[in-house]
């Protein structure tokens, strides 16, 4: 691992990490809630004449952030009453009608000329991050925006964190157009600044399993999540962003080369299921912009489960074995089937699979041997073509 020097960005902290899978028992480290950095340095042999040199260095700096905020992404080009239609548009056609009703009717009983009253947007704003998060957690909606509503960044929020979806052209409407600019301006400078802008490649993770898992309105979800996220590849930086950088007397950031979109928990499914996962990420996503060299693969980071044989009906089919979280012994499981493009109707009429919270495999030697991993090779082996 590299030294920090003097980046701005908090460092990726990787001992408490490993220290906790490899705690007895393991236990899963605190997902991502924060941008954080980590630094390798790679030597790299020399090829021919310039062997004799010796390897040449390379640094490889990992950035770790929110998946919720890849989303905020496709905001950029959007008008705040554009985007209130449509989020209130789907709020009123979710099947589970009684997790927005609150918020719906709050903004339906605003009068049409609502003043900018500050409890008033408290008020709304309060709902509506509640409302995100119970359509995250109740149902495992993914496609809700803004992300950082849902994971805020450290610190105090700034005022113009304080929106929701309003139609009309209220005063109140017009202070939470204002603040809703306000957040998609951050959001674009974000990807101006060292911190996005030195990017060149992208690893999109989606639980694929786990939206199968809770049914098809979460499916369908994950798909429009992962078509947004596609689309907002193509953002173009304007003339304007250009000029900002000469001003700066800096060169403007590279477009993004490489994109993986990633489908995690490949551990969760037998061996013979992961070719289908996979198949049905390459079903769901495409970036649809020349230039980027994309592909799609299926990975568990830190495996929690083997490969075993187990007996269904008198017949022997394909398994897995791990600890449950909160079991004391480790039990075989199948997990069901994997379609291998997008399900169709019959798929949905029945529970063909199940996940069950695995907690993650015990480390070899303490984790002096490594983490057991499937597909990250692979995965690191495309991410660092150019680079290597």
């Amino acid at each position: 691992m590299a030294p920090a020097e003097a980046s701005d960005i908090p460092r990726f902290e990787l001992k408490p990490h490993t220290d906790a899978l490899a705690a007895d028992p393991p236990c899963w480290p605190a997902r991502t809630a924060a941008i954080s950095l980590l630094a390798l340095d790679l030597d790299v042999p020399r090829e021919g004449l310039l062997a004799a040199l010796g390897p040449q260095r390379r640094r490889l700096e990992l950035l770790d952030y929110p998946g919720e905020w890849l989303l905020d992404l496709p905001l950029i080009g959007r008008d705040f009453a554009t985007w209130s239609e449509s989020t209130l548009r789907r709020l009123e056609t979710l099947e589970r009608a009684d997790i927005p009703r609150a918020f719906l009717s709050f903004v339906r009983g605003l009068p049409v000329g609502a003043e900018s009253d500050e409890a008033l947007s408290d008020s709304g704003h309060r709902l509506y991050v509640e409302t995100l998060l119970r359509l995250r957690d109740e149902i495992g909606l993914a496609f809700l925006q803004p992300g950082r509503f849902l994971m805020p960044p450290p610190g105090a929020q700034p005022p113009w964190m304080q929106f929701f979806p309003l139609p009309g052209r209220s005063p109140l409407a017009r202070a939470m157009q204002a603040r809703f600019n306000a957040y998609v301006g951050t959001v674009q400078r974000d990807m101006m600044s060292p911190m996005f802008g030195e990017l060149d490649s992208l690893v999109v993770l989606a639980d694929v399993l786990s939206a199968l898992h809770q049914g098809q309105p979460a499916f369908a979800d994950a798909r429009l999540a992962l078509a947004a996220a596609a689309d907002a590849l193509r953002w173009e930086r304007s003339w304007t962003d250009y000029l900002a950088a000469f001003a700066q007397l800096k060169l403007p950031p590279s477009p993004i080369k490489r994109v993986a979109f990633v489908a995690t928990k490949a551990d969760h499914i037998a061996a013979r299921q992961r070719g289908n996962l996979t198949s049905l990420m390459r079903h769901i996503t495409q970036v649809p912009q020349s230039g980027v060299t994309s592909a799609v693969f299926s990975i568990a980071s830190v495996r929690c489960t083997e490969d075993v044989v187990e007996t269904l009906g008198g017949r022997p089919v394909s398994a897995v074995r791990g600890r449950i979280i909160g079991e004391s012994r480790p039990a075989r499981f199948y997990p069901g089937e994997v379609p291998d493009s997008v399900p169709d109707d019959l798929f949905w009429q029945h529970r063909f699979l199940a996940l069950p919270d695995f907690e993650p495999m015990r480390l070899p030697e303490g984790g002096r041997g490594g983490i057991p991993q499937i597909g990250l090779d692979a995965l690191v082996a495309f991410l660092l073509a150019d680079l290597l």
